[in-house]
């Protein structure tokens, strides 16, 4: 069993001798029960661990693990097969169903589109269940999914298309509208994605042929934000998608056997209390537990991010999940929280805004949510003053949170239950066959507690961005540990994060980073939203600006704003200016809109 890095994996540099390394990995393996541990991780056991080579390094690798993603979704369908899967606002398809629709639309694409291993089908869309029926039949042929941002404009649109030169591209109306004429090589077919549907039924009953690829095959095409420069591919195999799966599982198998995460938090929040998109049978289900409860989530993030792209091609053949798509728009909480009383919804994943929007929504107690088991999200640190919130509107619900990102699936750290509640500031310890190391700018690995970039390791490490090797050198090292561009600290097996990089404020030699401000503004009674910026000053380079929202009613001036702030913390961090708004900007999956923010504020200041 390996319950620590591999041989070999040394660390790049040495932290000060007087403190431990910031250096993380799983060592839930001590804290279970003899006879858990035994049955969980020992040899022979579904989740032994072992040490194998991976894209030419030793990884920590469950030895018992699925080699593609559909050998995992037959196995799901085999166990549960008159049990819904896809739920749209127009039908349902169970897996049996679903799985038979898979392989005629794959069959399909092979037969009159010319899909092969290797090949990339552009997909640009809404969410829905079609959309999640036409991946399944790319990655069932070994094709890669090229997830096109449903957000970009015609020429952001043309860039990813160019760059992937996919062999098909395919989305709804409103998307494909954005393309004109010279926007798509020529030869490349246009499809919607529910005429390739409709065309699948022609091939009904047919079985594609078995796919010539690995596990390190590509499966998915993410492109990132592109905060600093164009979108990059982020590529992704079969095994870094399979790994993130095979870690939820063992999480869920260890809650169902008893082994409730101890006060380290070593022993994982099971699937749906923390990581993106994660959706799988909060307290209980797995092959530990012999038997499968019924598990329900919504898919709101959209499946061009990972979230939305972890909860259709992990969550749902990962556990026997019914996956809810809302009709295409904007998020709307009466609409989740409509689905979730109609569907019996189970889990909850999102970002905090939405849980925000969600608690204070006027009708919300007018539902019936005592389905939910599990309410988590991943990638942002949700403040003490929520924590609290969530846990007195919904005390037996098990609340989580992760971070991780596209690049590596999502996978990360987590946390889980008590640990949330008690430490929510932390996003929690390694998850397995996970590594954490904080580095400072030479690259040397710091000392627990000091502040540095995060670098991770894992099997779910990408495997660099599509076509384009400088900018994988940039982030991924020889060793394939990968830069995160993220500010965190290391301290008492938990891993804190303070900032995004781009978020960060540097104020006269200080680093200041916003979410410690944006928590304190959190706990205020008269706050409903708030978010800070970094502002150009000519004397300090950047100075601190606060953006609130007031609670319905509240006279709160900025005066009082800064004074709330100054109780708690130093004054170099707290707010120059506040702004008072009716409402911050978000996206449509409810993260909030920053830069739009900063731009604002920019042409602000240039009007005079």
């Amino acid at each position: 069993m390996a319950d620590r890095p591999p041989t070999g994996q040394a660390l790049s540099g040495q932290a000060p001798a007087e403190r431990a390394p910031a250096h993380l990995w799983w060592q839930g393996a001590a804290a279970l029960p003899s006879a858990v541990r035994d049955g969980l991780l020992g040899p022979g056991a579904p989740f032994e661990l072992v040490t194998e080579p991976v894209l030419g390094f030793d990884h920590v690798v469950f030895a018992r693990r699925p080699r593609t993603l559909r050998q995992m979704l037959d196995a799901q369908a085999a166990t549960v097969p008159g049990q819904a899967f896809l739920i749209s606002p127009e039908r349902e398809w169970t897996y049996r169903e679903a799985a038979e629709h898979i392989d005629a639309t794959a069959v399909l694409l092979a037969e009159r589109y010319g899909v092969t291993a290797g090949d990339r089908v552009a997909v640009v869309s809404a969410n829905s269940a079609e959309y999640a029926i036409v991946m399944w039949a790319v990655v069932t042929l070994g094709a890669i999914v090229t997830s096109l941002s449903g957000w970009w404009t015609r020429p952001e649109l043309e860039y990813g298309i160019g760059l992937t030169a996919p062999l098909l591209i395919a989305g709804d109306a409103r998307r494909l509208a954005r393309l004109r004429d010279g926007s798509v090589p020529a030869g490349v077919p246009v499809r919607l994605l529910g005429d390739l549907c409709a065309e699948a039924r022609e091939f009904a009953g047919k079985i594609p042929g078995r796919a010539d690829i690995g596990e390190d095959s590509p499966a998915v095409i993410l492109f990132t934000s592109g905060t600093t420069g164009r979108p990059k591919g982020a590529t992704l195999s079969h095994r870094n998608i399979l790994n993130f799966a095979m870690v939820n599982r063992f999480n869920a198998a260890a809650v169902a056997a008893g082994a409730a995460p101890p006060a380290s938090g070593t022993a994982a929040a099971g699937p749906g209390a923390g990581g993106p998109g994660a959706g799988g049978p909060g307290a209980g289900g797995s092959a530990a537990a012999g038997r499968a409860p019924r598990s329900c989530t919504i898919v709101s993030s959209p499946m061009f991010h990972v979230s939305g792209m972890i909860a259709v091609l992990l969550t749902g053949a990962a556990f026997p999940t019914t996956l809810v798509f809302p009709a295409p728009g904007p998020w709307d909480p009466r609409v989740w929280l409509e689905l979730t009383a109609r569907h019996k919804v189970t889990s909850w994943s999102g970002v905090p805004t939405q849980f925000w929007r969600m608690l204070r929504h006027p009708d919300a107690s007018s539902y019936d949510l005592s389905s939910v088991m599990t309410v988590g999200g991943g990638g942002a640190v949700f403040s003490p003053e929520l924590v609290r919130e969530l846990r007195e509107r919904f005390p037996r619900v098990r609340l989580g949170n992760g971070y991780g990102m596209s690049e590596t699936v999502g996978v990360g750290t987590q946390t889980g239950g008590e640990l949330f509640v008690t430490v929510p500031a932390s996003v929690g310890p390694a998850l397995p066959t996970v590594e954490v190391q904080i580095r400072g700018e030479d690259g040397v690995v710091l000392a627990e507690g000091e502040i540095g970039e995060i670098h991770l390791r894992s099997p779910s490490v990408f495997l660099g961005y599509w076509d384009d090797p400088a900018a994988t050198e940039n982030v991924l090292d020889a060793d394939r540990w990968y830069r995160t561009g993220d500010f965190g600290r290391v301290a008492g097996g938990l891993l804190y994060l303070e900032s995004r990089r781009r978020d960060m404020i540097l104020r006269g030699g200080e680093n200041i980073y916003p979410i410690e401000i944006e928590n304190r503004l959190a706990g205020h009674a008269d706050i409903d939203d708030a978010a800070v910026i970094g502002v150009d000053d000519a004397e300090l380079g950047q100075v601190v600006k606060a953006f609130v929202v007031r609670r319905a009613g509240s006279d709160l001036t900025g005066e009082q704003v800064r004074d709330w702030c100054a109780e708690a913390l130093a004054a170099f961090k707290v707010p120059v200016s506040v702004e008072f708004r009716n409402a911050l900007p978000y996206t449509e999956t409810g993260k909030l809109l920053k830069q739009q923010l900063e731009a604002e504020d920019r042409t602000r200041v240039a009007g005079g």
